[in-house]
């Protein structure tokens, strides 16, 4: 097995680490909400600003060579993607928000919609997975980051779905979740697709990421944290410019 693939094996057992043991980071489960929660989806955001967007834009030109169509539609297109990213999260969570809401007559949320967001998480992680194994990162410690992102933004979307269903999500979830990140890295192993398609998930991904990281930490109920927000973001695009700069 060459390294590079023994390295991305390595990166999808780490995110099904956190699916599995999300549950014991006892820390994180307080209010008002955690810093390390609030750090780790400023981390994730900077993530999609300063790789995902930048890397979605590179792909215009070669939509456009690739389609016949002028750039600056193509361009659009592609964006468009993380559009339909954000908006499939969007309609999981307001699912989720109706189904929670209290009605009389009603205890609690029925599982099936704690399954869609199951269902809608294990598309976000399988699409993960697979990319393990299909991008170009300027250096090793750029691919650091990416990693650290995603991990971070794994500890971020597992808690979240975690705090709905405890029970279901340590009897089942986790595990299911984890084999989405598997299947999707040995795909990507298996099947290498255009880089087209690449630029289109790593869209998709985005504006999942966005979605969920903002969705956890908005709403009042949760009194997020917006120092640590902040500087997990600050301090990762200090990291990303640096090796930026390193890397020029």
């Amino acid at each position: 097995m060459e390294t590079m693939t023994l390295v991305s094996l390595a990166m999808a057992l780490a995110f099904c680490a956190v699916h599995l043991f999300i549950g014991k980071l006892r820390f994180l489960d307080r209010t008002p909400r955690s810093r390390w929660l609030s750090l780790s989806g400023g981390v994730a955001v900077a993530y999609v600003f300063l790789h995902i967007l930048p890397e979605i834009g590179s792909h215009g030109g070669l939509f456009a060579r690739q389609t016949g169509l002028n750039e600056v539609f193509s361009e659009a297109l592609v964006y468009s993607m993380s559009l339909a990213g954000l908006a499939m999260f969007y309609g999981v969570e307001r699912a989720t928000l109706v189904a929670t809401t209290p009605v009389e007559g009603r205890e609690a949320a029925p599982p099936g919609v704690f399954w869609l967001h199951i269902a809608a998480t294990c598309v976000l992680a399988f699409i993960i997975g697979y990319l393990l194994n299909n991008r170009e990162d300027p250096s090793r410690l750029g691919l650091a980051l990416s990693f650290g992102a995603l991990l971070l933004h794994f500890v971020t979307a597992d808690y979240a779905a975690s705090a709905h269903h405890p029970d279901l999500y340590r009897r089942r979830a986790r595990w299911v979740l984890s084999a989405a990140t598997l299947g999707g890295w040995a795909l990507g192993v298996m099947i290498e697709v255009s880089e087209l398609a690449i630029g289109c998930l790593f869209a998709f991904v985005g504006g999942g990421i966005v979605l969920i990281t903002l969705k956890e930490e908005l709403p009042a109920e949760r009194e997020s944290r917006l120092l640590p927000f902040l500087f997990g973001a600050a301090l990762y695009t200090a990291l990303v410019l640096g090796e930026r700069s390193l890397g020029g």
